[in-house]
């Protein structure tokens, strides 16, 4: 098959493991920028240029589309999805995993747990903020990735000051309970076909409550339980990822699902756990194309 991979880096671990694995499956491989990816409808048909020429030889494609380009990479999808071109994740489901609010509606509607969250109102914000009975709380940009855009406010006058601070800015934001038994460290689970196919527990480093890697943390194997494992696939399910990764924190009720991410990053999994994840979305496309 001849298979594209969106992504801005072409020099980026996941990219290049994607690479990898479809050459080893004697599939053509190519790296296509969204940048510059023309996207035209004329009369009722979907056209897609790359750099000048007509892009009308592919199979499927696997998009690594980044948070701060979400519009137009699910733009850029649904495109191809109009020209019939498999991909490994829908355009709807970007960009309702990407909302963290419309994912967290979407999950509770499947009956998948995650923590209280609400989403803030100017009209009484003060009020919300006294509903999390002065505890400490975790205040989180509806889009963001790498633990960017998220802030641990210990006391209900810090909450106070800086959800004061995201409205003025307007600025759109979730309130969200802070799991302390879970000690800074949460687990990263990647789904593909309905499949756990690698899971790893990350913790933050010292003096945060971050655990991605991609701020210091680390990570150790691990073998999930059967509520783990149950809970990852119906999250993954329920926002139709066909691959994604499932965050998940230990709690003393229980797992609870923290995010999904549609694009998740595989270097940090595969060299913590072995597995080749890459070889994996490969042969998810190749049963479903």
């Amino acid at each position: 098959m001849n298979i594209a991979i969106l992504s801005r880096g072409g020099g980026l671990y996941s990219t290049k493991s994607l690479l990898r694995a479809g050459e080893a499956r004697n599939h053509t491989m190519e790296v296509l920028d969204p940048d510059h990816c023309e996207l035209l409808v004329e009369n009722g048909t979907a056209i897609l240029n790359y750099q000048g020429d007509m892009v009308d030889d592919l199979h499927a494609v696997i998009p690594r589309i980044g948070a701060s380009n979400t519009y137009f990479g699910a733009a850029l999808v649904r495109h191809f999805e109009s020209m019939g071109v498999f991909t490994a994740v829908t355009a709807d489901a970007i960009i309702k995993s990407r909302d963290k609010w419309t994912s967290f509606q979407i999950l509770t509607q499947a009956g998948v747990a995650v923590p209280k969250t609400m989403l803030a109102h100017a009209i009484n914000y003060e009020e919300q903020l006294r509903s999390f009975d002065g505890n400490p709380l975790i205040i989180k940009l509806l889009e963001g990735t790498h633990g960017h855009g998220v802030i641990l406010a210990q006391t209900y006058q810090t909450a106070l000051a800086t959800v004061e601070t995201l409205q003025t800015a307007g600025v759109k934001f979730l309130l969200q309970e802070f799991i302390s038994e879970s000690k800074g460290a949460d687990i990263r689970a990647i789904v593909v076909d309905g499949v756990v196919v690698a899971a790893m527990k990350r913790q933050c480093k010292e003096g945060d409550f971050r655990s991605n890697l991609h701020r210091g943390g680390t990570s150790e194997v691990i073998t999930l339980s059967y509520k783990e494992e149950s809970l990852a696939l119906r999250a993954a399910k329920a926002l139709r990822l066909g691959v994604c990764g499932v965050d998940i924190l230990q709690s003393s009720r229980g797992p609870l699902v923290l995010e999904v991410n549609s694009t998740p990053g595989l270097e940090g999994i595969e060299t913590a756990t072995g597995k080749n994840i890459s070889k994996s979305i490969i042969g998810y496309i190749e049963r479903n194309k």
